[in-house]
């Protein structure tokens, strides 16, 4: 009888393997990732589909920059609070795995966490924001091609270019416009801690549908920012530690009002 529930376990477990692996995208697919920008993200599809579900019109405000405009401020914005160790480790920082899950069994649910910057981006080009372990696996394997077949700053740029910053706001350069009038090469010390501060739930810690926990959460970025020495202001004057972290919510995502035409 052992011997039987072993042999179901093990083919139970490859046909799951089977399963992962038949969801995931062609490799050549991420390799051609190295000299051409994504075109509509799965998350971008993830949010038509939603929108259209609710009888709404979809949007997508995006427009692509190089690194080389971006704005310096930025780019530290971003890394320290998502992902410090970035251009140190191989696309998985495995002490982030480890808080994250030891996160989840204490609150007995998928908890915020753990994602670097390589992952995300995997998670935004092929997958969705739906949050399971297949995704979880397929958006490992995915990390570890990219992190083999693309430079550090070519992922950085995608991740910049891609990413939601809001209802239907994708990508800095559209997201410094919608927020702060100005292109993201253009973007201060706040304003880039504002932006970053968004990345963990864009719809929700949003300058527009939530200005005074967007605040909260761009105190903690100019924080971690004035801490690792990317801002000329004193550590001293923001507070001994950091305000605490927003956090993420479940429930309907907030959407934002139509843009004013430009």
């Amino acid at each position: 009888m052992s011997r039987k529930i072993t042999l179901l376990v093990l083919a139970a477990a490859f046909a799951y393997g089977l399963y992962v692996l038949a969801g995931l995208p062609a490799r050549a697919e991420v390799r051609a990732l190295a000299r051409k920008n994504p075109d509509k993200t799965g998350v971008m599809r993830q949010r038509e589909e939603e929108a259209r579900s609710a009888k709404r019109k979809p949007r997508r405000m995006q427009t692509w920059v190089p690194l080389s405009r971006v704005s310096r401020n930025l780019i530290h914005a971003v890394v320290i609070a998502e992902d410090p160790k970035f251009f140190g480790h191989e696309g998985v920082d495995w002490d982030a795995i480890k808080e994250s899950l030891e996160k989840d069994i204490k609150e007995r649910r998928f908890a915020r966490g753990g994602s670097t910057i390589s992952m995300q981006v995997a998670k935004n080009v092929f997958f969705n924001t739906r949050k399971s372990l297949t995704r979880k696996l397929r958006e490992l394997i995915v990390t570890q091609w990219m992190e083999r077949d693309l430079p550090k700053k070519r992922i950085l740029e995608i991740y910049l270019n891609v990413i939601e910053w809001g209802d239907g706001v994708y990508g800095c350069e559209a997201a410094a416009q919608r927020y702060y009038g100005r292109p993201a090469a253009e973007l201060g010390e706040a304003e880039a801690a504002g932006l970053a501060a968004m990345i963990p739930s864009p719809r929700r810690i949003n300058p527009v549908t939530n200005p005074t926990r967007h605040a909260r959460a761009q105190k903690r970025i100019l924080w971690l920012m004035a801490r690792a020495g990317y801002v000329k202001r004193d550590v001293g004057s923001l507070g001994a530690e950091p305000p605490a972290d927003a956090g993420d919510e479940e429930g309907p995502e907030p959407t934002e009002p139509d843009p004013p035409p430009s």
